[in-house]
């Protein structure tokens, strides 16, 4: 393992930042069949006093934003979706040494826009069923691939508020 441990191999290599975004799809296309097929829409199926599984659907962006929109933002959302997604494999492999720490983040982010993407396209509307409540004060229902984009956003702004970088002894100084 080269130094600096686990993360700075992976660092080092920013393919494997497409292996845990098409894991991260893979997981959630599996988690959204499951609920599609073992929950009825909008019946809740209790867990904990504050977990619930909740099979509902999403037309819009985050928080149901745009969801009543008439139709238009099914389209608009996905060109959205699909233009970050190009962005991010190309940032992902022109990453300077310093900033491939943001290997996995980036990974957790594209694949999570992929999986979403997906039901857009496909179904029209974007599958959620976990749903967490504390009494009667309810977070919007979510997936993995939302769940997995707060992951890597969470691991970005660590790294930039940590400031940690991968340090490569082979880096060019300018």
């Amino acid at each position: 393992m080269p130094e600096g441990g686990f993360l700075a191999a992976v660092g080092r290599r920013p393919w494997i930042g497409l292996v845990i975004a098409v894991t991260v799809v893979a997981i959630d296309q599996w988690t959204k069949q499951l609920a599609i097929a073992a929950l009825d829409f909008r019946s809740p199926e209790k867990v904990t006093s504050w977990f619930d599984w909740m099979l509902t659907y999403n037309t819009g962006a985050a928080f149901s934003f745009l969801a009543d929109a008439g139709g238009w933002q099914r389209w608009f959302l996905s060109g959205v979706a699909l233009a970050v997604s190009i962005f991010l494999v190309v940032w992902l492999f022109r990453l300077a040494p310093r900033d491939r720490v943001l290997v996995a983040p980036m990974g957790c982010i594209l694949g999570g826009g992929v999986g979403n993407l997906v039901d857009r396209v496909t179904m029209g509307h974007v599958v959620d069923f976990i749903s967490l409540h504390y009494q009667d004060w309810y977070w919007p229902a979510f997936n993995i691939a939302d769940s997995a984009i707060t992951l890597g956003a969470i691991g970005w702004l660590l790294s930039a508020f940590l400031g940690g970088t991968v340090h490569d002894d082979n880096a060019v100084n300018v």
